[in-house]
């Protein structure tokens, strides 16, 4: 696409998109003087859909005039209600409702799926992920090595960049898996990399793995919501997600996990379970045999918090009314291109971005790293918030801009950019 430069061409794409009516569906903070900030900290926590508040309301008012008859015979009960959520979640990671729940929070479900698909032998005993992953999962790997009696200095496979590059290389990936793949019982990768942005290629590392007799599975926290999923397809063993980020549902929000079908069928295979998990029609004879679901429900472990399902069913929503990822995923693409296109010509000399140009490669993040040699990257960032722009800081030397197509504008877009380059000429 040939952008422009000039403020009016980015007031015609606006005008152009047939999405930016949903902007007026979300509450935009605003700056001390009440104008709207430029809020491109989705890839953080995602704005409240407006719907959120009409649907909590709802479940607090069914509360009151119900009782416990809530759980029952009324709109949207509460015992079966995250199974309203199956269907979208299904369709926004590619797989079927029968492979999709929402339960507990993201470490909580990988710590779930670990003892349920690393299953250490003597032999075969190691966990890949990479170097820079995002602490809670390096943590939540270790505990798990330590909690099999392995040493994460035996057990723990760190993928890294070559030296003086920021970003993994497939070939790389590949490379290990043929070189210690016998000794590899687990891969655990992020789908877009926090740090940098990337993404990686979900379906080659898992054919390449699983050719090896390794389980993989995917932290989809920055992927859900941001990118086209096809978890079925690519035959992935599980996937963990929050619903915070790009899926607007609130801080905290209730997480969810993909099981393939293969496994979710398998109920012999081995978990933590609770009576959530057990079989519907026979879970209130209060019988202490486990009878799991042939499903990812299998894996719930007690009912989940309704309130907190509410604000992901009004976000659900406002997905579908959008029409689900392709479009979503198409201004998302022009939102970021018109973004790299500003910083190129406007502060190319103070920012280089370590995100991956190729579209297949990222999502809405661009991960810019401040080179100016009279500011650091971190004063540039609190320049940029006394501004008006809330975005993100990471250590040592990132900030990560996301531009969101629900909410964000290309407006937004174009201003910030303005607002980066006298910050940066300050």
């Amino acid at each position: 696409m040939h952008y422009q430069t000039g403020l009016e061409f980015a007031q015609q794409m606006d005008c152009d998109d047939p999405l930016a009516r949903f902007r007026e569906q979300f509450s935009i903070p605003r700056t001390s003087d009440g104008s709207e900030e430029i809020y491109l900290c989705g890839n953080s926590l995602g704005l409240q859909p407006k719907l959120a508040r009409e649907y909590v309301v709802q479940e607090l008012d069914k509360w009151a005039s119900l009782g416990v008859k809530g759980h029952f015979d009324c709109e949207y009960p509460w015992m079966p209600y995250h199974e309203f959520l199956a269907e979208t979640a299904a369709d926004l990671v590619g797989a079927h409702t029968d492979e999709v729940v929402m339960m507990n929070s993201l470490t909580v479900n990988l710590h779930l799926m670990m003892v349920s698909f690393y299953r250490p032998s003597e032999t075969r005993y190691k966990i890949v992920i990479e170097d820079h992953a995002f602490p809670s999962d390096h943590y939540a790997v270790e505990s798990q090595l330590r909690h099999h009696g392995i040493d994460p200095a035996d057990g723990l496979v760190l993928l890294k960049p070559r030296e003086n590059e920021e970003l993994l290389r497939q070939e790389d990936i590949e490379a290990l898996i043929e070189e210690q793949g016998d000794s590899i019982a687990l891969i655990l990768l992020p789908g877009v990399q926090y740090y940098t942005g990337q993404v990686l290629d979900f379906a080659a590392i898992t054919g390449a793995a699983q050719a090896r007799g390794i389980k993989v599975g995917f932290d989809l926290a920055h992927a859900v919501g941001n990118i086209p999923l096809k978890l079925h397809e690519w035959n992935v063993d599980f996937a963990c997600w929050c619903t915070y980020k790009y899926l607007n549902s609130g801080p905290g929000s209730v997480a969810g996990c993909f099981v393939h079908r293969r496994h979710a069928r398998d109920t012999s295979l081995d978990r933590f379970a609770g009576w959530w998990g057990h079989d519907k029609d026979t879970r209130f004879r209060m019988e202490n045999r486990f009878v799991p679901m042939p499903t990812a429900e299998g894996w719930q472990l007690s009912n989940p918090p309704i309130l907190s399902l509410a604000a992901i069913r009004a976000s659900y929503d406002v997905f579908r009314q959008a029409g689900g990822m392709q479009p979503l995923r198409k201004k998302s693409e022009k939102l970021t291109g018109y973004l790299r296109y500003l910083l190129e010509a406007e502060v190319s000399e103070f920012i280089r971005v370590i995100t991956p140009e190729n579209a297949d490669e990222h999502g809405c993040q661009l991960s810019l790293c401040c080179d100016a040699r009279h500011l650091t990257g971190r004063e540039l960032f609190g320049r940029l918030e006394a501004a008006g722009i809330t975005a993100d800081w990471r250590e040592p030397n990132v900030i990560r801009i996301a531009p969101v197509p629900l909410y964000n504008s290309f407006t937004d877009v174009y201003n910030f950019v303005q607002i980066l380059k006298s910050a940066c000429n300050e």
